[in-house]
């Protein structure tokens, strides 16, 4: 029996080939798909559920960015040898795809939704994010599922003055941004970004670089798609009772002006719900068992007058100007025992960060693709539920918890001193403590207070704000410093964080169908006013770093030793390395190059593990002399410790001037004594010489 054999298409993404397969596996899938650039192979499955289960009122977009180790050749840590949970980078990935495709299914479409990108082989020098998304459009767009794309998605760097679509693994280390963009043919849909402090200008620029390219990879698609027979799949979508639309928006029109007369959040909240239970009330006989459309028709009729009163008459929510900042107010130095810490309120949304500073070996392992097997900066971010007002049990960081603490991450990691020069892990842990939007470039902020407080000598401090959108028709707003109801009703949620000098991270994610660069400008330019805005006031509590290190930091001590003499610190089975710990209480991280990291409160205490390590590793000379102890005695002379797991032998002959009977009429074992090394033979062993008791 012959193997059945694939259909493939072949373009091209940044000048590198890349194919597309499909037809061959997975036959059962709605959508499938293998796509390949250089060894890097992504295979992308799509399905959709022909019901919509009971009682479900939002879309159930599921999407996983599956990681297997086998495709670069490893084993998975851990007991059971296999993988588990994705990882961090693979839960962003998700995330990618997620953000890139979600916006473009039908409104009121509530079929489940699944996408599974799994990553079989993996190119050191192509990147498997940007074949997912294009695979994850791909998939869809065969299989029949409701799909507005194609999309197309890149990754850009900037290395020497050069825009590059999609870079290699030598060319993403050098350069200056990293940039992914997915878009439609038409406008751009998602953007996520680090960068090294790169100028507005030079960020527009590789984003509408990424949208020319992106533009060919939806052609391609879309030429593909037209030319295949695509049997659409049957689908319903939730719709709502024309006649109790228009009832409830002649009853309740004049109520909802009513909820929005008032800038107080609280108040607005608590209209709302006494607005929600009189219409539920008066039409509870003529809409029985309604009462879910009727709250979606409400839902809607607000969001319209939220929206039109910015349109119109660019009032808010809370009554601010378009470009107008919350109220904000900072501190430093809340928690005695930590590090560092501060908190960042802005408006409604406050944020407390903390900062704990560690010994290089407390960097997090890493078990992934890349060659990358620790980082020694660490950023979490939580949001429990009391932050929103809420009652429900806490559970483990879920998606966008992990979304926000890898934002506020990449936004710092640039200003982060190298670890040359400053030999610390750092681990920043941002706890919402209320959250009315933008919390995530709030713990951007609060984290730059913290590291300040904390003493690390950041290169430049770093703020972050988020922009929204309002768009209808030509008409187009853009918000400075959205709160969450802005973010929920609005367009575009545009998160810029960087420094004085330029941009350090971007996140962006629509809810419409893409913008066009003139908004993106508009957009970028006023999160710049407003960056520096919030900068300066975050200035004026702290604007430098601390000189001094908190006195329950770990103070660190670094020197080299010969490569060749690590063995002798580590000792058989970590024996020598484990006594000094064990006496010392320092902490001791040693690198393969030699590098020797100590860590301890007490420097006193380093100073003698630095000794001890020292002695280990210094050659033993004739002449020197050593503090020791007596560890072992014999009929011929004693045995003397001049470094842990160094001794040497003082004959009976030279413990005394005088005529000695009985070496323990001199020294016994457990005695501290100084010698001098007066002989070195050739099988290395040492003479010694006593000069004195301790």
């Amino acid at each position: 029996m012959s193997n059945k054999q694939a259909t493939v298409y072949k373009t091209q993404m940044g000048g590198k080939e890349v194919i597309i397969e499909t037809g061959k596996f997975c036959e059962l899938s709605h959508g499938s798909c293998l796509v390949k650039c250089g060894d890097t192979l992504v295979m992308v499955n799509a399905t959709m559920s022909d019901e919509v289960r009971e009682g479900i009122d939002f879309f159930p977009l599921e999407v996983d960015f599956q990681e297997k180790l086998y495709s670069v050749g490893k084993i998975p840590g851990g007991f059971k040898r296999r993988e588990g949970r994705g990882s961090d980078e693979a839960i962003l990935t998700s995330r990618l795809i997620d953000r890139s495709i979600r916006p473009l299914f039908p409104k009121n479409f509530y079929h489940n939704v699944n996408v599974v990108a799994t990553a079989l082989s993996i190119d050191p020098d192509v990147k498997p994010e940007p074949l997912a998304m294009l695979g994850a459009s791909f998939a869809l767009s065969i299989s029949g599922i409701p799909f507005e794309g194609p999309t197309g998605s890149v990754n850009v760097a900037i290395v020497d003055d050069e825009y590059i679509i999609n870079p290699n693994a030598e060319q993403s280390d050098k350069s200056l941004l990293s940039l992914t963009v997915c878009g439609t043919a038409d406008a751009i849909m998602m953007i996520e970004a680090g960068a090294k402090e790169v100028t507005e200008e030079q960020m527009l620029k590789a984003i509408m670089i990424a949208s020319e390219e992106i533009k060919k990879l939806v052609k391609f698609q879309q030429d593909i798609k037209d030319s295949l027979n695509i049997e659409p799949r049957e689908y319903t979508l939730n719709q709502i009772d024309s006649d109790l639309e228009k009832d409830i928006r002649e009853f309740s029109n004049e109520k909802i002006d009513w909820i929005l007369s008032t800038f107080d959040r609280k108040e607005r909240n608590l209209r709302r719900k006494q607005v929600d239970k009189e219409t539920k009330e008066h039409f509870s006989t003529k809409y029985e068992e309604k009462d879910k459309q009727i709250g979606d028709v409400l839902e809607i009729i607000f969001r319209e007058k939220v929206r039109e009163r910015i349109l119109k008459d660019s009032v808010r929510p809370d009554g601010r100007k378009l470009n107008e900042i919350r109220p904000i107010w900072c501190d430093v130095s809340l928690l005695p025992r930590v590090h560092g810490s501060a908190v960042f309120t802005r408006g409604q949304t406050q944020v407390l960060t903390t900062l704990t500073l560690g010994a290089m070996g407390d960097a997090q392992q890493l078990d992934g693709f890349d060659n990358e097997e620790s980082k020694r900066y660490m950023h979490q971010y939580n949001m429990p539920p009391y932050s929103t007002g809420e009652s429900r049990g806490l559970r483990g960081p879920g998606r966008r918890e992990i979304g926000h603490g890898a934002l506020a991450e990449r936004a710092l990691e640039p200003m982060i001193p190298m670890e040359d020069e400053f030999p610390y892990s750092l681990r920043l842990v941002s706890e919402v403590l209320s959250s009315n939007g933008s919390s995530s470039m709030a713990s951007v902020c609060g984290s730059t207070l913290a590291l300040m407080d904390g003493g690390v000598p950041i290169k430049a401090p770093v703020a972050g704000i988020a922009m929204g959108l309002i768009k209808k028709d030509d008409k187009v707003l853009v918000l400075t410093d959205i709160q969450g109801l802005e973010d929920f009703l609005g367009d575009m949620d545009f998160k810029v964080a960087g420094t004085e000098n330029g941009i350090t991270a971007i996140q962006m994610d629509i809810k419409i169908k893409g913008i066009d660069e003139e908004i993106l400008k508009m957009a970028l330019k006023e999160a710049k006013i407003g960056r520096l805005n919030i900068l300066n006031q975050m200035l004026d509590v702290i604007d430098m770093p601390r000189k001094d290190l908190s006195k329950y930091a770990p103070k660190i001590i670094t020197f080299e030793i010969d490569p060749d003499k690590i063995r002798e610190v580590i000792g058989s089975g970590g024996k020598v390395i484990n006594k000094i710990i064990s006496d010392t209480g320092v902490k001791i991280d040693i690198e393969d190059d030699g590098q020797v990291f100590l860590a301890s409160t007490d420097s006193e205490k380093s100073e003698i593990a630095k000794q001890i390590i020292l002695n280990i590793v210094e050659n033993v000379e004739i002449g020197k002399i050593y503090s020791g102890t007596v560890i072992k005695t014999a009929p011929f002379g004693a045995f003397v410790e001049i470094a842990p797991g160094k001794d040497g032998m003082i004959h009976i002959s030279k413990l005394s001037t005088q005529r000695v009977e009985k070496v323990e009429d001199i020294v016994t074992v457990g005695d501290k004594v100084e010698v001098e090394v007066i002989k070195i033979d050739e099988r290395n062993r040492i003479g010694l010489k006593l000069i004195a008791k301790a």
